[in-house]
């Protein structure tokens, strides 16, 4: 089947009920692949639901929650280490969509040259990771599993692009990222470790949207209307998975929004699974309180932020940062 079909008809085919808002609403985002870049490219939200948007584009899930612990943003896109460590550290936050399960879509890569060929290679070496990321929650994780000790090599916090740029430099020894940074990387590098092998390994990690408590709180039918649209861009990916191009319009908004290589699209959103409306409301995910999957996970990371002195103390229940209710609603 081809990928011809337009999300506007599936949008509307779903029936959903639109509610026009004056404010506006403003909602960062990161340039990771995903079906969400074709929301934002075709001003989904804004036609379909008559709301005025204002998008951020950020570099990190930390400095995104930053913004929105500050109020300055009111929805964000983050990985679950930043969303572990914003509200283990206070702030008001609440997750309501797996953008995506990461799976391979996040690497260590190591330097063609730089003598690393076993995990227990990286001894000595220079690694570079944005910290409070998932991939440097993945990075302490894979040493911890490889038996070497943290002092055993030299850890960089650096933000992609500056990745980007230290590895052009010949600067650093491996790295662990997402694309673009990721594919630039491999074409001189080789892939020592993924995150869906660390996450078969006990460690999930993931991206997600996450909202203000406050202002979902008094947006409700929004962030339903919100999620309809998510599945369904999602959905149209994931049924056209075989058949996804360069030439579908899906790839086009996706190279459009984040910048990055049209090319490269289509293999880098193979590396990634997208939940679909029923598989986000079940455990494995948003649902079953605080015996969900998401839950979980920010438990785990959190564990680790503690032991990386990123955070200052737990929180008693992780469950009320996960509400299922959205996803359940759309459901109906």
């Amino acid at each position: 089947m081809k990928f011809i079909k337009k999300i506007g008809l599936l949008v509307g085919a779903m029936a959903i009920s639109f509610s026009a808002m004056s404010e506006e609403i403003s909602i960062g985002y990161q340039g990771i692949f995903n079906p969400y870049k074709q929301v934002i490219d075709q001003k989904m939200l804004e036609k379909q639901l008559g709301v005025t948007i204002k998008w951020r584009r950020f570099d990190s899930g930390a400095k995104a929650m930053t913004a929105l612990a500050s109020g300055s943003l009111d929805i964000t896109t983050a990985g679950s280490s930043p969303i572990a460590a914003a509200v283990s550290n206070g702030v008001h936050a609440e997750l309501f969509w797996i953008l995506e399960n990461i799976g391979d879509a996040e690497a260590m890569v190591v330097r063609d040259g730089s003598n690393i060929v076993k995990p227990s290679d990286l001894k000595g070496k220079t690694i570079a990771v944005p910290f409070v990321s998932t991939t440097h929650f993945h990075t302490m994780f894979a040493l911890e599993q490889f038996g070497i000790k943290p002092s055993e090599v030299k850890l960089l916090n650096m933000q992609p692009s500056a990745i980007a740029a230290a590895w052009r430099r010949g600067d650093i020894d491996a790295a662990f990222i997402w694309d673009p940074v990721l594919g630039q990387i491999k074409k001189s590098g080789h892939v020592l470790i993924t995150s869906k092998t660390l996450s078969s390994w006990g460690k999930p990690t993931f991206d997600g949207l996450v909202a203000n408590k406050k202002f979902a709180g008094t947006h409700k039918k929004f962030l339903v209307d919100f999620v309809k649209i998510l599945a369904s861009v999602d959905k149209e990916y994931n049924d056209n998975k075989d058949s996804f191009t360069v030439n579908s319009p899906m790839a086009k908004s996706i190279s459009k929004v984040t910048g990055g290589d049209l090319s490269t699209v289509p293999g880098v959103m193979a590396l990634y699974e997208y939940p679909t409306l029923k598989e986000q409301a079940s455990c494995t995910w948003l649902g079953c309180g605080d015996k969900s999957g998401a839950v979980a996970s920010l438990k785990a990371t959190s564990k680790f932020l503690l032991d990386q002195k990123k955070i200052s103390g737990l929180k008693d229940n992780y469950a009320e940062f996960v509400n299922s209710e959205y996803v359940e609603a759309a459901l109906k």
